[in-house]
């Protein structure tokens, strides 16, 4: 089974040295720095580079140089991403720009006074969509889905100075989790949550994406459909010279039918992969190869 582990990989040490870089050199040199923990990557994460391997040759159709180059380059795109993570959330937003297409989407949710969810991706840089959320929307309206497995001395390590200014709901193993979304739906909160990663011994679904079967969350389609609330596609991706891409597209599937709302999720994720492929930050066996 293809399962994430639900646990981010890094050191407290490696998060202080580029917070110190960030504080006292820039952003423009914590990305250069980034590259020197690539390489590490590349030639000690098997498995992860395994995944991205197949991702590229077999999804993508790369050819072998260019998987290999482009491998290296996702991670420091993605190593990029974690810099902008603490430094947008640190005070340095004013250093990036923005750019929103289909936003009124979410205000129209927001309009209708009973709820909806909106899923993601870990494509992109998701995880700032909370600072998109807190500026251009009313405040208290969003309620972000998340798993707590990272580590706890890297948490409180970046607890300084990544703000907290989104209500996040975290997934527990008692279930605790369904009644606070239930809970923010009634108060007419909107629900962030990804739906493209599953965990040992929780349901899952089967759907195609770029060309083979893959297995996705059963949680977030099913509360979907099951709730009746409006929903969205929404992705946050990085582009060049410091510049987000929010993106929300209302989707209409057949009422009742989660299968058919995770085939338009998987069409979705698709076409944002094919325009940012190096923007893919599934580091596992995503697609069960054998």
């Amino acid at each position: 089974m293809a399962e994430w582990d639900g646990k981010s990989r890094g050191t407290v040490l490696g998060f202080k040295v580029f917070v110190f870089f960030i504080k006292n050199f820039g952003i423009t040199a914590a990305y250069a720095l980034m590259h020197l923990p690539v390489p590490y990557f590349c030639l000690f994460s098997g498995k992860n580079v395994k995944g991205l391997r197949f991702y590229f040759r077999k999804r993508l159709g790369y050819s072998r140089f260019k998987t290999m180059v482009s491998i290296y380059k996702t991670y420091y795109t993605f190593g990029q991403t974690l810099v902008d993570k603490i430094a947008i959330s640190s005070g340095l937003r004013k250093d990036y720009t923005y750019e929103f297409t289909g936003e009124v989407k979410i205000a129209e949710v927001l309009e209708m006074n009973k709820g909806g969810i909106l899923i993601s991706a870990h494509i992109g840089n998701f995880e700032l969509a909370q600072y998109f959320f807190n500026e251009r929307l009313a405040k208290d309206s969003i309620s972000i889905v998340i798993t707590d497995q990272d580590h706890e001395d890297i948490k409180n390590y970046l607890g300084q100075y990544v703000k907290k200014e989104t209500h996040f709901i975290v997934v527990k193993d008692d279930l605790s989790h369904i009644f606070e979304i239930n809970a923010a739906l009634a108060n007419n909160r909107i629900i962030c949550i990804a739906g493209d990663r599953y965990m040992d011994n929780t349901k899952c679904l089967e759907e195609t994406l770029l060309g083979k079967k893959a297995k996705f969350p059963l949680g977030p389609f099913y509360l979907a459909n099951r709730l009746n609330v409006p929903v969205l596609f929404v992705y946050v991706m990085r582009e060049p010279k410091r510049h987000y891409h929010l993106y929300a597209q209302w989707i209409d599937y057949k009422q009742g039918d989660m299968n058919d709302l995770l085939k338009k999720y998987t069409e979705s994720v698709a076409q944002m992969v094919k325009k940012y492929p190096l923007q893919w930050f599934n580091f596992y066996n995503f697609w069960d190869d054998k």
